[in-house]
């Protein structure tokens, strides 16, 4: 009787078959719940849910070892020996097997039933495997199995592991033991497997049990009434207009004269300055950026007025409005705009914004105003490019895209005799306001800039000529994939902008390119149209990422979120950013024990994975942190080194600025757990120490390239020079092989080699390709040495002979 009630589940589980639209068979049950399924898919066909990425789904492992059921179905009919030709006993001989059981009981013979009933039917396994591959290639159990979300890659993945599962298992379920054993005796057909095939496929892809509620999850469609929730009647006023016309400036005086207000930018430089002015002004600002909190009550109150950068953001005045659709910061703009609660919001940016923002307040039924701005000072650009360096005058800015060619212009404009500035983004924003103050200077000697696009926002700059030194630029897609490009009309002009600063000494800006082959380029560039925005970014939340998380408990973070991306439905107006950086550092701490929440916050952080050092640093807090240990200010000093020396070359300039990335991670991470970092005041004032030591090493740049030992005016120069040519002509004129010339990514007058194509596409470095020469020479060496040994080895023996 025990043995009939461990049974009994399974028993009323197994219902009568019907057949399938193709001839075969299936449970009942399950085939009317498929037929539910097709139906109400049927009934919403207008606008069919977003199929997955099932590349995405990682199957979860299943143990062989144990089994809920005990050893039921091999009392039931005979264990399955696999490989010894197990016995397979049919219904009438798991009738004689209950039988027996009960007849024991009632000690009654069962001598007679046993004569009588006794059947054998032999299966091998083999002849099991078989039976798994007919049931693998029947197309309706396919058919029916994608109705139920496995597709040809997750209907194999769970086929072969079912198979396996079934073959290797030390006790197969009840159930399936005897449905097994009736389809070898023949009195089952093979559909049979059908319903426990889809039973093992969502133990191993759970996620096939509740992909309904993680597609609600993750349906960002009106995203907008999730930042409105209590809503007020609000002012929006656009302002619009090029760089240098004003739009800023009347925003800002709106909230000047306000009574409260928070500006919001996208860059610390940015929110610096409003807050600098903003005090200035007579008007109390405090300052809320990612790394840093100023108050300016003594005594700890919050002022009416606050500026921050967009993370950081809730109300007020929102600046470059046109990031919004930034591939990977697009959602910050998103969620400022709509997530703010303010009687009267000001944006400012390009015009091309102003349709799409007119039509984004449209589904939360606000207004927009539009204010135009003209350009304050004019620009023009020049029919002759610069050619030589010579040519400079003051007020130049040269304008590079790769840091290499900002150390190798700054060495050349030293050797004429020229003192410059360098500006570039992996710099601190003290040592930028430091390189920014030294150009502006009119007592200063140093008339000349060298910089990276990081001026075109954040920085007020004196320039009467900007001189790109190239226009091609790395950048990355919405699919993260990075490429090199030409310069888009957007960034052409912001940076083009810069030249003519109103209220500076240029009244009219010019611009023009180092190379006379790029000047009908920027031509066309800049009498181009820029491009509308259509789509603004959106960024799964915390919240989102846990709940996917009690639905999927086995998967990591970095699954989660590509998960959560792969289902994510949204509507014309907006799309998902890219996570390929979030997912980098959900990697990189995947082994490291730490809540979700925790987790979460860790790979938001604002770090630049290209850094070995920052990124080694992250790793360590994130261990520090999961074992409950503060990051106090002693291991802070233990980990960088500190104090920390003047550089001596390039190398240990750039070693100083991860160092100041680093603290910046540990200030952003204070800010958010504040019992797990301590000690930010004292972080702090070593920080700015740092920035003091970078700013003097900047100054000084030339002689930290001069020691480096690298000749970064031209990766292969050491093989394309003529004999007796020597670097200053060089220096004079600019070099028309640089990887960054549009005429060595054009025509056929270009630079071929290998070595060239590697340093024009990004994928290798001049100095790394200097490394690889001298290692490369030294190779030859050995080997020539290896030659003339074995060549002299030879000649001794024959003369021996």
């Amino acid at each position: 009787m025990s043995l009939f009630s461990r049974l009994r589940p399974h028993v009323n589980s197994r219902t009568p078959r019907v057949t399938a639209g193709g001839g075969g068979r299936l449970s009942a049950g399950s085939g009317s719940s498929h037929r539910q399924q097709r139906a109400g898919s049927a009934s919403s066909s207008s606008s069919p849910p977003k199929g997955p990425d099932t590349s995405l789904f990682v199957p979860v492992s299943v143990r062989t070892d144990l089994s809920a059921d005990g050893s039921v179905g091999a009392e039931l009919a005979q264990p399955l020996q696999k490989g010894q030709s197990p016995l397979l006993m049919p219904p009438v001989g798991r009738a004689q097997s209950c039988c027996c059981v009960f007849l024991e009981y009632c000690h009654v013979t069962v001598a007679f039933f046993v004569s009588v009933l006794t059947l054998v039917c032999v299966c091998d396994s083999d002849k099991l495997l078989k039976l798994f591959n007919r049931f693998y290639t029947r197309k309706e159990m396919q058919k029916l199995a994608a109705d139920q979300g496995l597709d040809a890659r997750l209907f194999h993945q769970a086929f072969v592991s079912f198979r396996k599962f079934a073959l290797e298992v030390s006790t197969l379920p009840a159930d399936l033991h005897i449905i097994l054993s009736d389809i070898c005796c023949g009195a089952g057909h093979i559909d049979d497997i059908y319903p426990y095939f889809m039973r093992h496929a969502k133990q191993i892809f759970p996620m096939l049990e509740c992909m309904d509620d993680l597609r609600k999850i993750s349906d960002l469609r009106c995203r907008c009434y999730q930042y409105t929730s209590n809503w007020i009647k609000l002012s929006v006023i656009f302002h619009a207009g090029p760089t240098n016309s004003g739009k800023t400036y009347h925003a800002i005086q709106r909230y000047l004269a306000a009574k409260s207000g928070v500006y919001c930018g996208p860059l610390k430089l940015l929110a610096h300055e409003i807050f600098e002015k903003t005090n200035d002004a007579g008007v109390p600002c405090d300052l809320v950026t990612g790394e840093e909190r100023a108050i300016m009550d003594t005594e700890g109150r919050a002022a009416s007025h606050v500026a921050c950068t967009i993370e950081m953001c809730s109300v007020a005045v929102i600046d470059e409005i046109q990031m919004i659709r930034d591939p990977a910061r697009g959602w910050a703009w998103t969620r400022a705009l709509l997530g703010l609660c303010a009687e009267e919001i000001h944006v400012c940016g390009e015009p091309a914004a102003i349709d799409f923002i007119r039509e984004l307040m449209y589904t939360t039924g606000e207004e927009v105003e539009v204010n135009t701005y003209q350009r304050l000072t004019p620009f023009s650009v020049l029919d002759q490019a610069l050619e030589s360096l010579d040519k400079l005058r003051p007020g130049d800015c040269i304008v590079c895209f790769s840091k290499n060619d900002i150390y190798s212009i700054s060495r050349q404009i030293e050797i004429s005799g020229q003192e410059c500035a360098v500006i570039y983004g992996s710099l601190p924003p003290g040592t930028k306001l430091s390189q920014a103050k030294k150009f502006n200077d009119p007592d200063d000697p140093c008339k000349i800039l060298v910089a990276t696009d990081a001026i075109g926002m954040g920085l007020n700059l004196s320039i009467k000529r900007i001189i790109f030194n190239s226009l091609v630029k790395p950048n990355v897609n919405e699919k993260g994939e990075k490429r090199m490009e030409t310069i888009s009309t957007s960034q052409a002009l912001q940076i083009a902008g810069r030249a003519g600063r109103f209220s500076s000494k240029f009244s009219e800006g010019e611009v023009t390119t180092m190379y006379r082959d790029d000047v009908p380029i920027l031509k066309e560039i800049l009498s181009q149209p820029v491009d509308p925005i259509e789509t603004a970014g959106l960024h799964p939340t915390a919240e989102q990422i846990e709940m996917f998380a009690y639905h999927l408990p086995d998967a990591t973070l970095s699954n989660l979120v590509d998960i959560f991306v792969s289902l994510s439905q949204v509507d014309g107006l907006y799309f998902v950013c890219n996570i390929d950086d979030f997912k980098f550092l959900a990697d990189m701490i995947q082994h490291i024990p730490l809540n979700l929440r925790s987790r979460y916050v860790f790979c938001t952080a604002p770090i630049n994975k290209k850094q070995t050092f920052v990124c080694t640093s992250f790793l360590k807090f994130a261990r520090q942190f999961s074992r409950d240990e503060p990051l106090t200010f002693d291991w802070v000093c233990r980990h960088v080194s500190w104090p920390l020396a003047q550089p001596k070359d390039i190398k240990n300039l750039i070693h100083l600025e991860a160092v100041h990335d680093v603290l910046d991670l540990y200030l952003w991470l204070s800010y958010r757990f504040m019992d797990m970092f301590p000690d930010t005041k004292l972080v702090r004032e070593i920080q700015q120490e740092l920035d003091d030591i970078i700013q003097q090493g900047v100054r000084s740049i030339t002689r930290l390239i001069r020691a480096t030992n690298q000749s970064i005016t031209n990766p292969l120069q050491t093989q394309n020079s003529k004999p007796g040519q020597t670097s200053d002509n060089s220096n004079k004129t600019a070099d028309r092989n640089s990887p960054t010339h549009p005429r060595a990514k054009r025509g056929p007058s270009g630079d071929n080699t290998l070595a060239s194509r590697l340093v024009r596409e990004g994928l290798l470095t001049p100095g790394l390709l200097q490394q690889l020469q001298r290692e490369w020479s030294k190779q030859e060496l050995i080997n020539q040495y290896a030659l003339d040994t074995e060549h002299h080895d030879s000649n001794n023996k024959g003369k021996k002979k």
